[in-house]
């Protein structure tokens, strides 16, 4: 009997804390919900395609410059495979099992190269990431770590326009 008791409060205790964990989630998501606004359209014409598609990981989005503080409205915030593609007017990131992003190209303030990003701590320029501003003028990073990081110096050259 002693043990059952010691399994039910056990479970008790991990369902609380899951509970826990989801409400803070969604209470962060009400507090961001109006810097983040709606997320630009993507444009009937993107432009002329720039650079070829690139697969990886869409690692999240997070308020600037704090690469842990994680967007949670919306599904900005979960992880999903992603292919991103850049167009002459600016990067389109189609995310599986989750919304379009369009970065329009006048957002875009920097695309570098960082060693982590939302939580995510990789090797040494391991995830790209791309730092925007949205319409509500709050400014953004949001990371993607390609399968191939070969690819990596052609995007960062995405601010001036040039492609290799």
């Amino acid at each position: 009997m002693e043990r059952t008791l010691q399994v039910v409060g056990l479970l008790v205790v991990f369902g609380l804390a899951l509970w826990l964990m989801y409400r803070a989630w969604t209470r962060r998501a009400q507090r961001q919900a109006a810097s983040i606004g709606d997320l630009p359209a993507v444009p009937g014409d993107c432009g002329a395609q720039l650079l070829e598609p690139t697969t990886g990981m869409y690692l999240g989005s997070t308020l600037a410059p704090s690469w842990i503080q994680r967007i949670t409205v919306g599904d900005l915030g979960f992880r999903a495979t992603a292919e991103m593609t850049r167009f002459e007017r600016g990067i389109l990131l189609e995310r599986d099992g989750a919304g379009t992003i369009w970065i329009p190209q006048e957002s875009i303030t920097a695309v570098r190269t960082e060693r982590g990003h939302a939580g995510k701590v990789m090797t040494e320029d391991g995830v790209l990431v791309i730092r925007w501003t949205l319409p509500t003028g709050t400014e953004v990073d949001t990371g993607f770590r390609g399968d191939d990081k070969a690819i990596y110096p052609a995007w960062t050259n995405v601010t001036t326009g040039e492609a290799e």
